[in-house]
């Protein structure tokens, strides 16, 4: 009897890739795995981490739905370099809210999200013609105007902001509720992407004047992943805002806007599992080198360096590439 090697992948590729069946448990095994386990595993830190570390894990999961509304837009052709705009208009719509109007958290959150998503939408509506560098400039101006604005009016507490908002009702439910967000964002995005319409959203990423030619208005479906995107954003501003009770100009800054793309560089652009990857990997290592002091900026540097040369297609692909490539031993039939 001779046997040969074979990559473990490639029956299962045949047999789902197409027609979506599973013949075998070893198969839906195969599938399953690195899917389940990440997510058991984020599941399990939740139960042994302490009080600090659960808030770190929330902040990693608010970066994580910045870096994916990144992604998101990216795949239509949209480059920001403004995750601090959705951030921080979601942040202040349920700020204002909660203290101005006493509304629960239970609905500013989803106020916001909408709202935040709206708002967004209608300030860059003008720029959707603009690309590449310059549709990211705009981007990277509108939430510096936002804080000289806020500063200068001194409208909605200024320079103080707004402080002693409404909690959720404990450090467990935001824990949770920041980590389902995140997988139900990835699961979405990750479906929506490899339908009808995300084909469209990548066709007008790739060649926008041949979508155009096609009769479709590629600025109609535009303006709708822009909604997506900084609806998701704007979530993670409001969710931020009542796990610190207090919002203010701060959530204007470029930490919003920076890490996110950070996130997906590290973790694998155009994936959505990469950039989420990226920030559970970015945002804790930044927790844990503040015991370094000045050097953690360096530190910090210098990992970002590495894994950008020595990985330039990102974690989650060499990882993916990897996992496919395990092979077994089969038998040659003669």
């Amino acid at each position: 009897m001779e046997y040969r090697k074979e990559r473990i992948d490639r029956g299962i590729k045949a047999r789902t890739e197409d027609i979506y069946a599973l013949f075998s448990y070893r198969e839906m095994l195969y599938l399953l795995v690195p899917r389940v386990i990440p997510i058991l595993i984020l599941f399990l830190l939740t139960l042994v981490a302490g009080v600090y570390w659960k808030k770190v894990l929330i902040s990693t999961a608010v970066f994580a739905l910045l870096a994916l509304s990144w992604d998101l837009l990216t795949s239509v052709g949209m480059v920001s370099l403004g995750q601090a705009l959705f951030f921080g208009v979601g942040a202040y719509i349920t700020g204002i809210l909660n203290h101005y109007f006493k509304i629960s958290p239970l609905f500013t959150i989803p106020i916001a999200t909408i709202g935040g998503g709206v708002v967004c939408t209608i300030l860059l509506l003008p720029v959707l013609r603009l690309r590449g560098i310059y549709f990211a400039m705009v981007t990277l101006a509108l939430p510096l105007m936002l804080v000289r604005i806020i500063e200068a009016t001194k409208i909605f507490g200024g320079t103080e902001g707004l402080s002693g908002l409404s909690s959720l009702p404990n450090i467990q439910f935001e824990l949770y509720l920041s980590l389902i967000a995140v997988l139900a964002v990835l699961f979405f995005f990750r479906r929506l992407i490899n339908t009808d319409y995300g084909l469209v959203l990548r066709g007008i990423r790739d060649n926008d004047r041949s979508v155009m030619r096609s009769g479709i208005n590629i600025y109609w479906y535009k303006a709708q992943a822009l909604f997506i995107a900084s609806a998701v954003g704007a979530f993670a501003g409001a969710l931020m805002t009542h796990v610190y009770m207090f919002v203010g100009m701060p959530v204007f800054e470029m930490d919003y806007s920076i890490l996110p793309i950070a996130s997906a560089v590290v973790g694998g652009m155009g994936t959505f599992a990469g950039p989420m990857l990226g920030a559970f990997i970015l945002v804790p290592l930044s927790e844990a080198l503040r015991g370094v002091g000045g050097l953690r900026i360096v530190i910090y540097g210098l990992f970002l360096v590495i894994f950008t040369v020595a990985l330039p297609e990102g974690i989650f692909h060499y990882f993916q590439r990897k996992y496919h490539q395990f092979e077994r031993w089969v038998k040659v039939e003669k």
